[in-house]
């Protein structure tokens, strides 16, 4: 997947005040889409994070796995090209491989592998399976130009015999018992090779598929092309995951009724709403002050302990700006937060929108 784009205004939820008024920033809430959680149709749908490379690192999905409601998660992917890396680059990449491939709540981890040459990518996984990852997962979904114009990530998807020499080969080296998976969009340009690319992969050997309902082209423009997934999900007989445009319990209901898919990965709206994995499983969830003021606070103590003091700013700025869509009190922080450049000024913020520090 590439970098984390803001998410499109119009299918995110709408904000309102209790009361219908202005004032205290804290007593604002979410306006949710009211629909049926998925377990009410009678089945257990699994519910997974999704890789977001240059947004979602360790930080981020300790924080989301904490509060809770993934069956697993995958970390931004490993890009493999011209050499097999030192096991450092992948403890880099996924600091979870020190700590059994789980992130600090328990919920597994799996490592993503993107590259272009089959036999180079399956030398790779090897040394990752020698590693005891949660699991393996090969990038064809990628849209970011540079990632492409070396062959990488959603580029793949004009070569479908490609796709499967790199999934056969990697196959080869994933041990028994290990999961493997591989996320892919619809196509380049448009989605009329993404059954073959998709049988490509289950004939290689993956044991399941994450599609995404999306072109290369389309980057992250709604809407996402449902009909596409089905048609995938009908052709293949490994199990398939629905990915994109999953903002609310109401489009997740959408996209399982329009896809067949029981399973649900979510990407940019686990980043707006934390909590709406909760939310999909028929969850109570808190409101700002007893769940998402809590971790923004771990989120930012984190940062400020691992993040050079002339980064840290930026990286809660980036969370923010897609936080706000989905919390009114994270676009008035936004507000305040964006022009400050000194964390302990961040601090002064935080404090008195009631967001508990370490230090404090």
């Amino acid at each position: 997947m590439g970098r984390l784009e803001q998410p499109h205004p119009h299918p995110s939820p709408p904000l309102e005040r209790e009361g219908g008024k202005s004032g205290d920033a804290r007593k604002l809430q979410p306006r949710l889409h009211p629909s049926p959680p998925l377990e009410e149709e009678g089945e257990k749908p699994r519910i997974l994070l999704a890789p977001m490379e240059g947004f979602a690192d360790d930080v981020l999905r300790d924080v989301l796995t904490r509060i809770g409601g993934y069956d697993w998660c995958v970390c931004a992917f490993i890009r493999i090209s011209g050499n097999v890396l030192p096991r450092r680059a992948f403890f880099n990449a996924c600091p979870e491989l020190q700590h059994g491939s789980r992130t600090a709540a328990g919920t597994p981890v799996r490592v993503q592998l993107m590259g272009c040459d089959p036999a180079l990518l399956a030398a790779n996984a090897a040394r990752l399976a020698g590693m005891a990852p949660a699991g393996i997962d090969l990038n064809f979904g990628c849209p970011a130009p540079l990632v492409n114009e070396h062959g990488g990530g959603a580029a793949l998807l004009d070569d479908p015999e490609r796709m499967h020499c790199i999934a056969a080969a990697v196959r080869q080296v994933v041990p028994q018992g290990m999961p493997y998976s591989a996320k892919m969009r619809l196509g380049v340009s448009d989605p009329g090779r993404a059954v073959e690319c998709a049988q490509a992969l289950a004939a290689g050997g993956v044991d399941e598929l994450v599609v995404h309902g999306r072109t290369r082209d389309d980057f992250y423009r709604p809407p996402a092309r449902y009909a596409w997934i089905a048609r995938v999900r009908e052709a293949v007989d490994v199990p398939v995951i629905a990915n994109g445009e999953i903002w609310n319990p109401a489009d997740a209901a959408r996209c399982r009724a329009e896809t067949g898919c029981a399973d649900l990965m979510l990407g940019r709206g686990a980043a707006a709403d934390p909590f709406l994995a909760r939310r999909l499983r028929g969850e109570a969830v808190p409101g700002w002050e007893e769940g998402m003021a809590p971790a923004l606070a771990q989120f930012w103590n984190v940062v400020r302990r691992k993040v050079l003091p002339c980064h840290a700013p930026g990286r809660l700025k980036q969370w923010l700006g897609t936080l706000r869509h989905a919390w009114p009190q994270a676009e008035m922080l936004h507000r305040q937060i964006r022009p400050l450049r000194r964390p302990q000024d961040i601090d002064a913020v935080l404090r008195a929108m009631g967001v508990r520090l370490e230090w404090a």
